[in-house]
């Protein structure tokens, strides 16, 4: 029996374009995260952005359903607002936002939810034991 992949993963070059957007997205939340002060509560201090990815009704708007879907899980549309980092409309259809332990798993529960992952950040280009030529593939060569 052969399953099909999700719509955001049968392009690779979609897939590529979906990473770097992500890993952007992960950089910016990070500069903001660096600018807010010490004094947070122990449970955001465990927090860290996520990428959520859905299977989006066709007909829905993409950024309602990420709230719909985020909503039970935060408590209210109004904190899953403040909690989405960015919303994936084009090459994928998902969302970021910084989540607890306990929030992904509660999310992983939510219908249309396809996979939570760890936000990551890749270099592509950068200096590697002295050598200003490296570059890293990722398996894409």
């Amino acid at each position: 029996m052969k399953t099909e992949s999700p719509r955001h993963l049968r392009n690779p070059l979609l897939a590529l374009l979906f990473l770097a957007a992500a890993a952007a997205a992960a950089s910016a939340a990070q500069i903001a995260m660096a600018a807010e002060p010490e004094q947070q509560a122990p449970a955001a201090q465990e927090a860290a952005v996520h990428i959520v990815y859905v299977d989006r009704p066709e007909d829905a708007d993409p950024e309602e359903f990420h709230i719909r879907t985020l909503a039970p899980v935060l408590g209210s549309e109004e904190k899953a607002r403040g909690a989405v980092l960015y919303h994936y409309k084009h090459a994928a259809s998902g969302f970021s936002a910084k989540l607890t332990t306990e929030q992904v798993e509660d999310l992983k529960k939510q219908p249309g939810v396809l996979q939570v992952v760890p936000s990551q950040t890749y270099q592509l280009h950068g200096h590697e034991g002295g050598h200003a030529s490296t570059t890293r593939t990722m398996g894409l060569m």
